[in-house]
């Protein structure tokens, strides 16, 4: 079959306008195992099917481009990059961008072989071109090629070939095109910069960051709130968090945040640089960072008492990233009623608000609630069981309610605040003197989905597994977990039947 397209390939080849053919090398194409192709690779002969793009011809483009699609994929990247580079260049600068996209598809097997990459490296034109790409209205031709060069970046070579050439010009030049390829740009750089402090070195000496933090810090609002994503991005990273704060960034963002009151637009940036610190206080000391800047803290309080959802989302996300961690956990329970009553509004809003925001609080609860069996100190265990009951007057009978309305994405979130306090004694006997919950805890049929199936197994897990379920629940319904847990969470009970004689 291979050989039979060869055939067609060379037939292809021959003609001048050859759809016929072309269609009939596609459906071939369909049923031809790579394997198959990869045998023949020294016979592929793949300029005539590039030449054939250079025509304006839509349909014979579209047939080029899945036959090449195909028939590249047998060649191995090394041969592609010395054998193809003319036709690969062409590619870049091709007006129609399924082109595009299938050059950049095969620039990205090329950036990810080692022999392969070195020939990319070695081409100028080609380099430029890919840069090239960032500034062209389909995202897709930009994102791929934002991917091909971040790539080509994690070596030596590729850091000299992107930051001591001519090609810096060339993607400052990009730059210039609009906001937005100014931002992809951006992106790129922080991509750069996260992977090494050296990385982040080109990146700095290139001017670029340095670019992107006075945009984060200016006097346009819609900038400020873009830009903080990006930075956010590059604070992930240890020397990324440790060039912010020797540059003063982190302390600029904190007197943004302070100065927001008097700013009638800090709507659009406030989500973002909140985020930011919710971010840095989970990654390095979530004391440490609350204690340097209080107005994070102030300011995600005051963000829940917010008219605006958006506002609340946020607020209630970055709660739920504070109290991931023991030492999250104990600066919250610092501020003692405050916080009491902060999470009796999230109680509220898990009844009332909008689906989106009921299941963004109901996740925030699971993150404060956990504790691993070795952090379950009695301060600790107290701490979980006050603040569950702050929520509500009856908290365990609100998220069956919430786990009983027909969303699976609200069933499976309230199920996940069950299995967030079900290996804690407190919750335990909560559960068992509840009416009916144990029951509804093994019934099988409540769940019709399988996210909503594997939730209801990962609680009775959490139950099954812990050390004093057997005590409190009792030895009968330890049993019963147990039996559940092995059975599996898709376990369907057999229906037995009985013969009727002289039924059809």
């Amino acid at each position: 079959m291979a050989a039979q397209a060869l055939a067609l390939l060379r037939e292809v080849s021959r003609l001048e306008a050859p759809l016929e053919e072309l269609r009939a090398l596609q459906s071939l194409l369909q049923s031809v195992p790579l394997s198959e192709l990869r045998e023949q690779a020294a016979e592929l002969r793949l300029g005539p099917l590039f030449s054939l793009l250079n025509e304006n011809h839509r349909e014979q483009t579209t047939l080029c481009v899945s036959i090449l699609e195909r028939l590249l994929q047998a060649l191995e990247p090394v041969h592609v990059a010395r054998n193809l580079r003319v036709d690969l260049q062409r590619g870049l600068t091709h007006p129609n961008d399924s082109v595009k996209i299938l050059t950049l598809s095969q620039v990205g097997r090329i950036v990810e072989n080692s022999d392969a990459v070195t020939e990319i490296l070695n081409n100028a034109e080609l380099l430029k071109q890919i840069v090239y790409c960032i500034g062209g209205e389909n995202l897709s031709v930009a994102k791929t090629a934002i991917k091909s060069l971040s790539r080509i970046s994690l070596t030596q070579a590729g850091l000299e070939a992107l930051f001591e050439s001519n090609l810096l010009d060339d993607l400052k030049s990009v730059m210039k095109t609009n906001d937005v390829v100014r931002y992809r740009v951006y992106e790129l750089i922080v991509e750069i910069s996260s992977v090494s402090p050296e990385s982040l070195n080109y990146c700095t000496t290139s001017g670029l960051v340095t670019q992107l933090l006075r945009e984060l810090t200016g006097e346009d609002v819609l900038v400020r709130a873009t830009c903080i994503e990006m930075v956010t991005s590059l604070a992930y990273t240890h020397h990324g968090r440790q060039y912010l704060a020797q540059e003063g960034v982190i302390d600029q963002i904190s007197n943004i945040i302070v100065g927001a009151d008097a700013d009638p637009f800090s709507s659009f940036y406030l989500p973002g640089f909140v985020k930011f610190f919710g971010n840095l206080a989970i990654m390095d000391s979530p004391q440490q960072i609350c204690e340097r800047y209080p107005i994070f803290v102030e300011k995600v309080f005051e963000m829940t008492e917010s008219q605006d959802p958006t506002m609340i989302g946020i607020a209630v996300d970055t709660i739920g990233i504070l109290g991931s961690n023991v030492e999250g956990k104990q600066v919250l329970q610092k501020t003692g009623t405050r916080f009491e009553r902060l999470l009796m509004r999230i109680g509220y809003q898990a009844k009332n608000a909008s689906t989106e925001l009921k299941i963004r609080c109901l996740d925030a609860l699971s993150s404060l609630f956990y504790l691993l069996p070795e952090q379950q100190t009695d301060d600790l265990l107290r701490m979980t069981e006050s603040w569950f009951s702050s929520l509500s007057r009856d908290p365990l009978e609100l998220f069956r309610g919430i786990s009983n309305q027909p969303f699976p994405e609200l069933h499976c979130a309230a199920l996940k605040v069950f299995t967030a306090i079900a290996n804690q004694p407190w919750a335990q006997k909560l559960m068992f003197n509840s009416p009916g919950f144990v029951e509804y805890v093994m019934d099988r049929s409540v769940e019709h989905d399988k996210a909503s199936k594997d939730a209801k197994y990962e609680l009775v897990k959490a139950l099954a597994n812990s050390k004093t379920i057997a005590e409190i629940f009792g030895n009968p319904n330890y049993l019963r977990l147990r039996t559940y847990l092995s059975e599996g969470p898709y376990y369907v009970k057999p229906i037995s039947t009985t013969a009727v004689e002289g039924a059809e």
